[in-house]
């Protein structure tokens, strides 16, 4: 069956729950810093349109969402997530990728972001034109770094005045400087058999 990757709709906050439960376990399983969220939180980026989902028929197979910070100047791809039935199929640089095009289109001047300690997430930005950057690059908005305070990591990020972590922080080009299209329609990928 075939994996469809969009832009998500008010009905899909069915999967708000499953989408939380699925980011904790993947921290645990990794033993790295992924913040947890919850599923209200989760429902609310579903209910905006700042949310892109991969799903096989109606099941969840992967999801990443937007969050703007400083009144639209930074934008961050943040909660990158595949289920684990749905790995090493490239779903997570088509959803990166989805969701990087909705940034684009819904906040055309931000300064698009993200932080992770996942080398293959570090590829992936790079892929589409991420650079590292300084935590200094990034937005200062307070409720930005508060959502780090559910990381195991976190004590290391405060003890470092928010300038070092765990984390690589990671910025890509201005729009002015990419090329990248902004078509959203629904993005369909045909899979082996699960």
């Amino acid at each position: 069956m075939d994996i469809t990757i969009r832009v998500a709709r008010p009905e899909d906050t069915q999967y708000a729950e499953a989408i939380c439960d699925l980011i904790k376990e993947s921290a645990k399983a990794r033993g790295t810093g992924i913040a947890e969220r919850q599923p209200e939180y989760v429902r609310t980026k579903i209910e905006n349109g700042n949310a892109v989902l991969a799903l096989r028929g109606e099941e969840l197979a992967g999801f990443c969402y937007i969050e703007v910070w400083s009144h639209n100047r930074y934008v961050a791809n943040s909660g990158l997530i595949v289920a684990p039935a749905f790995r090493r199929l490239g779903l997570a640089r088509q959803i990166k990728s989805h969701i990087f095009q909705l940034s684009r289109r819904k906040f055309p001047e931000a300064h698009v972001f993200g932080i992770t300690t996942s080398l293959a997430v570090m590829r992936i930005n790079s892929s589409l034109g991420y650079k590292p950057v300084t935590f200094s690059e990034l937005t200062q908005d307070e409720a930005f770094w508060n959502g780090c305070r559910s990381c195991p990591n976190f004590d290391i990020l405060e003890r470092n005045e928010r300038k070092l972590c765990l984390c690589t922080a990671m910025l890509a080009e201005t729009s002015e400087d990419t090329t990248m299209a902004t078509d959203l329609t629904d993005l369909i990928i045909s899979t082996p058999q699960l």
